[in-house]
């Protein structure tokens, strides 16, 4: 495919116009103020389009859809013992199929092409993502609330298969992460064999971490340290690691996510819904901190329209903070793509240049809310909206186009969905 006269987020995330960018065999091989020759089969006609990186949702439970409004005006452990434990301990497999293909739907919809997953039955879940041509770093949740060893879970279990059936597949496009749910919802030896797991087979970790003041300050009435130190106490952060929320850090703690390199996946959006607070985003990227940005739940946010958490996560510090130039557009941008690849281990991706994965996003700018321009990426961070997003592509093919999917029976995915929900709640 070759965009035609079309504007382009570069890889300096500025906006260049009336660029030509070719698609090749999955990858960006042409990129210039000239039409290239050759064949490149469709044109697309770039007249009132952006082209950008596609966005990366590096933190969120897919499955979840099936909990949309479920367990509102809550805080977060009245939430989760009240409404959400109790639904997914009637999960089962066609539910979290169903649950999983409506929310990569939706993250299609509105331009994601890669998310980070932490939830059960992963084996199902991987097949919808396989099928659906969206990337993914899964993670199979675990959680020990006794002395048992992480050899006797069904979590170890699941993963020993995740890690040899999936890891990789799709040409990468599916990467396998081990898990910790939290430390509150874990032991000291679980953790210290989940790090040596992580070690031994090459994984990158996903966890929670200091989500709320309540659990963060457990932790320390627990094992004298923040939650931060006590996972770099038992080798976690030894392994490439996303930590999502860090709303709760304390002073050292940033120092350990910078020396570790863990990848922060801020949910602003969740955050506020339950009333945690949210992410010292301009100390960590002050510090240098790789931070990206997270959905969560379509429980807990309540879509995913990774366009809502870009405004607001690009607004929320300014405000909190008093100091309007906290967090330039450019920033925000970045965090939402570049970070969040970076964050996954995909070094070739979440940019456009020559050479990268042709995971690409296509915005209709032509529109009354985006009008006048006079900064096009100020516009895109603080009036697109995610129905702007009229193309989504990943590894060179089109997913998503125009309100139609090329690899989702999206009117079947809806149906089963609402069925599946309605039966597990006729159940509680």
């Amino acid at each position: 495919m070759l965009f035609e006269k079309i504007s382009v987020v570069n890889e300096r995330f500025e906006i260049e116009h009336d660029r030509y960018v070719g698609i090749r065999d999955g990858r960006i091989i042409y990129i210039g103020a000239w039409r290239p020759s050759g064949d490149w089969g469709e044109t697309y006609n770039g007249h009132g389009r952006l082209l950008m990186p596609g966005l990366y949702n590096i933190h969120g439970h897919a499955a979840m859809t099936l909990l949309r409004g479920r367990g509102e005006n809550l805080s977060l452990q009245r939430w989760l013992n009240e409404k959400i434990f109790p639904f997914e301990d009637k999960l089962n497999d066609r539910a979290v199929d169903a649950g999983t293909r409506l929310a990569i739907a939706e993250m299609l919809r509105f331009g994601t092409v890669s998310f980070s997953d932490m939830y059960f039955f992963c084996q199902t879940s991987a097949k919808a993502i396989l099928e659906s041509g969206i990337k993914c770093s899964l993670s199979r949740g675990l959680t020990v609330f006794d002395g048992s060893d992480y050899e006797d879970t069904l979590a170890y279990r699941d993963n020993l298969d995740l890690l040899k059936n999936y890891n990789g597949a799709g040409d990468g496009r599916l990467k396998i992460d081990l898990c910790i749910h939290g430390e509150y919802t874990s032991s000291p030896k679980v953790v210290e064999a989940v790090a040596r797991h992580a070690k031994e087979t090459g994984s990158r970790v996903h966890i929670h971490m200091s989500e709320t003041k309540t659990e963060h300050e457990a932790c320390k009435a627990r094992h004298g340290m923040t939650p931060a130190a006590y996972f770099e106490a038992r080798g976690l952060f030894d392994q490439p690691t996303t930590a999502a929320h860090c709303v709760w850090l304390e002073d050292g703690d940033f120092e350990i996510l910078k020396r570790k390199g863990v990848s922060v996946a801020a949910c602003p959006v969740s955050n506020m819904k339950l009333a945690s607070g949210f992410a010292p985003v301009p100390r960590m990227m002050e510090m240098g901190i790789n931070v990206g940005l997270g959905t969560d739940s379509a429980a807990s946010n309540n879509n995913l329209n990774m366009m809502q958490d870009l405004a607001l996560f690009a607004l929320l510090y300014k405000g909190s903070t008093g100091d309007p130039t906290v967090i330039t557009p450019a920033q925000a941008l970045r965090a939402a793509t570049q970070n969040g690849a970076i964050a996954q281990g995909r070094t070739d991706s979440g940019v456009i240049r020559e050479g990268a994965r042709a995971d690409l996003v296509v915005l209709n700018i032509d529109q009354p809310w985006m009008t006048p321009t006079i900064d096009l990426l100020t516009n895109v961070i603080y009036s697109a909206q995610g129905s702007d997003v009229c193309l989504t592509m990943v590894d060179g093919k089109v997913l998503y186009r125009d309100g139609e999917y090329t690899t989702i029976d999206i009117e079947k995915v809806k149906y089963e969905t609402q069925k599946e929900t309605d039966a597990i709640l006729a159940q509680l």
